[in-house]
């Protein structure tokens, strides 16, 4: 671990315990372009960590504190991440700048960091999530080359046991209905609109990757289905805790 801190953070708000693990990439050409970046108070961005693509992960705020990651985002129709989440920057140059595969030191660095993060503080599998899945009209990192399947088998995120499941239907209610189960803060107004194909394609790139279109193939709806029964399970077995 590399200290490496940032300017760009503030105190995390009394009542707001961390229940969120935020992935993003980086979006620019080197991690120490990034690393400037998420340092510059003229930027206002930051985030807790940095993973770089040979695995050097650097600290950045501290975690006890609100990194300037996540912006305009909601989530299980709650708003503002930054204050209830850890977020984690991959080194990579994104869909602007030649996007490609995050190599195995990079994830597995990711892997183990992740796996600290989880051990300090509650957070469910369901709320291991993507930037783009928490502002999905502004962002699509990390994007459909993140290994989140590969997370999981760690015990790291959500990924369905069972994915040869019944498809959602077809109707553009029932996709929102299922959409916003999962967590995504889509209006069920069954119109199919912008919000509705962006959210659906950050849907695929975490879930369904080789097709992140926005459109809703029997493939992708099957996945939706098997997201949503994980996702309901998982809150069930939590209550149950509680009890």
């Amino acid at each position: 671990m590399i200290d490496h801190p940032s300017p760009n953070f503030s105190k995390r708000p009394p009542g707001f315990d961390v229940d969120i693990l935020l992935f993003h990439y980086t979006g620019m050409e080197t991690c120490e372009a990034a690393l400037e970046r998420l340092c510059d108070p003229e930027s206002k961005v930051s985030a807790h960590y940095v993973i770089d693509e040979d695995g050097a992960v650097y600290s950045v705020v501290p975690e006890d504190a609100t990194a300037w990651h996540a912006g305009v985002s909601c989530w299980e129709g709650k708003i503002g991440m930054n204050q209830r989440s850890i977020g984690i920057e991959m080194v990579n140059p994104g869909h602007e700048h030649g996007y490609r595969d995050f190599p195995q030191a990079q994830m597995d660095a990711a892997i183990e960091l992740a796996k600290g993060v989880l051990d300090r503080h509650p957070i469910p599998k369901r709320q291991v999530l993507a930037h783009s899945d928490v502002a999905p009209m502004r962002k699509q990192d990390p994007g459909e080359r993140f290994d989140w399947k590969g997370l999981a088998a760690e015990g790291i995120g959500l990924w369905p046991k069972q994915t040869d499941v019944e498809p959602i239907k077809g109707a553009v209610r029932d996709i929102q209905i299922a959409l916003r189960t999962i967590g995504y803060c889509i209006p069920v107004d069954g119109e199919d609109t912008e919000i509705y194909r962006a959210m659906l394609t950050c849907f695929q790139r975490h879930w369904h990757p080789k097709k992140c279109d926005g459109k809703a193939d029997k493939d992708t709806r099957r996945m939706l289905a098997a997201v949503s029964v994980a996702v309901q399970a998982e809150m069930m077995a939590a209550r149950i805790a509680e009890d």
